[in-house]
């Protein structure tokens, strides 16, 4: 019998584990789907002998329309301070300005940094071209462009912000490692782009390479996210564990998920110190809502998880051998549904019935699974105190909307100018401009005027003021500015073209 704790035990936060007698969880039904997989999954777990307490809280569309912006009541956050244990089906976000992602909310007001989504084929029972696919990612949960920080700063530029921290760098790179080593996995591979962003992409990858210091036995790479992901997409088989910032984990587990077989299958997990949250990756799907007809799988797996990190691993294994049991024995949902594979097509609640007959049984093909009260838990892994740096101020960057040619904007930033520092340069959409610019580079509205101390000289906040109050008296329409540091002497701002 093969042990694949490694797909569905999550390490349970401290003072979570070894939980005994019925445990309370949280639970929300959610949108489209959400109801009948919710239904269909908590049925399954509680003939698994599942011992929970569920409580009900309502979240998602019916909220957000009824005027609460974030889809959430207080009340239901009483809830989840209460259980520290969240089970959620997925919710719909109403289209258009003003809504906020609940998932990314829930993520980050809770603190639940590391999101980890395992992919794993199921050949021959359900159709992929991966038949030994095994893969674990591990995404960062809390930061990136998940900020979710925008502006309209022109007429034709908007702005989203990109927030890179080192103690979220260092708590998902010690999450994916510490999670090889438990569950003795023998590679963890980072993908970003830091050729490009190389101030955060780079930290992240710095950090990476820190963390992978302190775990000698474990072999780590790095990858460019964009010839990674196509390496990902042709060759599975050749990753372990990977880590990565917020976007590229969200979008490649759910390619991971689609090229192992299907998204309806995927479960996850979303850790944090102080309390976890069990989901399926997909979506609300409201095009299929009410039609009995949508794989409660993905959802399902995510309540294994659960039974496992609340400490019930009896149950967990027996409702996931059981499920195995189902897919080998060809019973199928119509999204993996395959003639000649598949034996029969079932609804919801048929194949939640399905799995239920099934109780006790093991998979003849697919290897079974089983779990230990305490399996290979481990402490969930927090930020590193650090010396603060010897930070400097040395110039500023001044944002600024205008239609004039780059030259007439130089010269009126120049005119501005009191004496020790300099415009140093005028960037467009990252591309200088000025000095020495290239007459075929195509430019918007949106202009970044550099301004830096000259050699010798300080820079400090006064200089700031006085610079911006010349250019509100000469009419200049700034609209953003960024302050630019040196950190322990290194520059903490991306240098530019030219520079």
């Amino acid at each position: 019998m093969n042990d694949i704790n490694t797909l569905v035990s999550p390490p349970r936060a401290e003072g979570q584990s070894g939980r005994s007698g019925t445990v309370p969880i949280t639970v929300a039904y959610g949108d489209g789907i959400g109801p009948e997989i919710m239904e269909a999954s908590l049925r399954v777990l509680m003939a698994g002998g599942a011992d929970i307490a569920p409580e009900t809280i309502t979240i998602g569309e019916q909220l957000y329309l009824s005027g609460n912006t974030a889809g959430i009541d207080p009340g239901a956050w009483e809830s989840l301070r209460r259980t520290r244990v969240f089970y959620k089906a997925p919710i719909t976000t109403p289209q258009g300005g003003g809504y906020k992602s609940l998932n990314v909310t829930v993520r980050k007001s809770l603190g639940l940094y590391a999101n980890i989504r395992p992919c794993r084929s199921y050949a021959p029972f359900v159709s992929t071209r991966h038949p030994g696919m095994d893969l674990v990612i591990v995404r960062e949960n809390e930061e990136d462009l998940y900020a979710g920080i925008e502006h309209r700063q022109t007429d034709d530029v908007y702005q989203c912000l990109k927030l890179i921290s080192r103690p979220g760098c260092e708590k998902i790179n010690r999450y994916a490692f510490a999670y090889a080593q438990a569950y003795g996995r023998k590679k963890v591979t980072c993908f970003t782009k830091d050729n490009i962003m190389k101030l955060t992409d780079g930290l992240f990858h710095k950090v990476f390479r820190e963390v992978a210091e302190a775990y000698p036995d474990i072999e780590n790479e790095h990858w460019i996210i964009d010839i990674g992901a196509a390496k990902l997409a042709d060759t599975p088989e050749a990753f372990d564990v990977l880590v990565m910032p917020n976007l590229y984990g969200d979008v490649l587990s759910d390619v991971a998920a689609q090229i192992a077989g299907s998204v309806g299958l995927a479960p996850s997990a979303n850790i944090g110190e102080h309390c976890a949250m069990f989901e399926a990756i997909h979506g609300s799907a409201p095009r299929r809502a009410g039609k009995n007809s949508a794989n409660p799988s993905g959802l399902l797996l995510a309540g294994v998880m659960m039974l496992v990190h609340i400490g019930q691993p009896e149950a967990a294994a027996r409702v996931h051998n059981a499920w195995l049991r189902t897919i080998e024995d060809g019973i199928h949902t119509d999204d993996i549904f395959k003639p000649g594979v598949s034996k029969e097509r079932v609804s919801t609640s048929a194949f939640a019935d399905a799995v239920i007959a099934r109780m006790g049984l093991t998979p003849v093909h697919l290897d079974s699974v089983a779990y230990t009260a305490s399996g290979e838990a481990f402490p969930v892994p927090t930020a590193s105190p650090r010396k603060p740096a010897v930070k400097e101020l040395v110039g500023i960057d001044v944002f600024v909307h205008s239609t004039q040619p780059v030259e007439e904007i130089a010269r009126r930033m120049q005119a501005t100018i009191t004496g020790g520092y300099e415009l140093a340069m005028i960037t467009n959409r990252g591309v200088k401009v000025w000095p020495q610019g290239l007459p075929e580079t195509f430019c918007t509205d949106h202009w970044r005027c550099r301004f830096l101390a000259q050699p010798g000289q300080s820079f400090n906040p006064a200089m700031v003021v006085e610079l911006l109050r010349r250019l509100t008296l000469s009419g200049v329409d700034f609209v953003k500015t960024e302050h630019l540091f040196t950190f322990d002497g290194e520059p903490g701002f991306s240098l530019g073209q030219g520079q």
